[in-house]
């Protein structure tokens, strides 16, 4: 099912605030590299990884997307207000490392719905057609019209991709995100939560929810209870509306219980639930 809300779009850009944070020293790729779920011993001079940085328990401290600028030298960006407590966290568990980390304000404009890459772009979302432009003094890309930051929620529903403080909060694990495939390696070495996320992947363990997508022509609205079977199994925790058909589109976390294509109820009415991700359906 291809929400109708994406079948005639353009593309836009539109700049948004993220929290960017600097990383560098002799012994900044092991330390991160210990620290984070993803793989960067590999990542070349140029590109960018998505990852998380967790609790010891496994819960999930920041999404975040990490691009290496050169041999030790790192730049990291997460959702507008997380950068503060992301540097706490890093620089807890530095202990006789050399690595200087510190917050840099970088703008980012981001492009969505691109028919093709954006020079200078680094990927976002885990999406073929979303890319950001972060640095000092980024420019937005010529013959591509403004657009507003509601549009950018509402391509970020459409795609599925969790944002701090609403899909992901410090309760939040790993599997329950939908971004998993994106931001985790399961062949690297330790870091502060792995193990939760091994033992479920090893294990075939399934989260307790997880996020889904929701499409109506009902408003759906953050906090609103979703219920099936006469209980309970989630709420929404972000939604929009698309201007042109006037429908909705929400992101919900929802029970295991639930599977794409079942129907359940919001304020009464029936909605279908969609995969968590578009590319999954």
């Amino acid at each position: 099912m291809i929400p109708r809300h994406t079948k005639h779009v353009t593309a836009f850009w539109t700049e948004v605030h993220r929290d960017v944070v600097h990383v560098s020293g002799v012994d900044s790729l092991t330390y991160l590299q210990s620290q984070i779920s993803q793989d960067i011993r590999g990542l070349a001079v140029g590109a960018s990884a998505y990852s998380f940085v967790l609790q010891p328990v496994g819960k999930i401290d920041a999404l975040i997307r990490i691009a290496r600028v050169a041999d030790q030298e790192f730049v990291i960006d997460t959702d507008h207000g997380y950068g503060e407590p992301l540097m706490a966290r890093l620089n807890r568990f530095k202990i006789r490392v050399k690595v200087d980390i510190a917050a840099v304000q970088w703008r980012c404009i981001s492009v969505r719905h691109a028919t093709e890459s954006v020079a200078h772009g680094v990927p976002a979302w885990g999406a073929t057609d979303a890319f950001d432009l972060i640095g000092p003094d980024p420019q937005a890309p010529v013959g591509v019209r403004e657009g507003s930051l509601a549009e950018l929620e509402l391509a970020r529903i459409g795609a599925g991709w969790p944002a701090m403080g609403s899909e992901i909060t410090d309760a939040t694990i790993p599997a329950e995100t939908g971004v998993v495939a994106q931001a985790v390696n399961f062949t690297k070495g330790c870091y502060p939560g792995q193990e939760l996320v091994e033992r479920m992947d090893s294990r075939g363990s399934q989260a307790p929810r997880f996020v889904r997508r929701m499409q109506s022509s009902t408003p759906l609205n953050v906090g609103d209870e979703v219920t099936h079977a006469a209980a309970v199994v989630g709420r929404i925790t972000s939604s929009a509306q698309q201007p042109d058909s006037g429908e909705w589109m929400a992101l919900a976390s929802i029970a295991r219980s639930v599977q794409p294509s079942d129907v359940v109820q919001v304020l009464g009415h029936d909605v279908t639930v969609l995969a968590a991700r578009a590319s999954e359906g």
